[in-house]
């Protein structure tokens, strides 16, 4: 039986890596099943655009919401882990999907994030900023 090469082989780095982007796949999945719970829908996961990414696009009555999702250990380093520039960001991506989705345009529009801290516990904080 042959050896594994070395390059096959996954660094310290690049593991803790596979492990955060599962643990934010994770969050993304139960922020979109809370909120399918809570009676949105679920418009868009993971929007990707070249000016931004937004985690989860929902629609709830009038209000369509970008909701940001932030998984770490506790709510002060997931709340801390949203900048000015990455708020920027969003919402250029919110503006560019607007556009690609007319029919939303006449919605109240809301910015929410998601704060995941374990395995089964979410924080949804609706309207945590406003564009300005």
């Amino acid at each position: 039986m042959s050896k594994p090469s070395d390059h096959t082989k996954s660094s310290p780095s690049q593991s803790a890596k596979v492990r955060a982007q599962k643990r934010g796949r994770w969050a993304e999945a139960l922020t979109a099943l809370v909120l399918r719970l809570s009676g949105h829908r679920i418009l868009a996961r993971n929007f990707k655009t070249q000016v931004g990414e937004i985690d989860v696009i929902a629609k709830r009555g009038s209000v369509l919401c970008f909701i940001e999702v932030k998984a770490r250990a506790d709510a002060a380093q997931a709340a801390a882990a949203i900048g000015a520039r990455q708020r920027q960001r969003i919402q250029r991506a919110a503006e560019l999907y607007l556009c690609q989705n007319p029919a939303f345009q006449t919605c109240d529009v809301r910015f929410d994030v998601a704060l995941v801290t374990g395995p089964l516990h979410l924080t949804l904080v609706r309207d945590a900023w406003r564009p300005g």
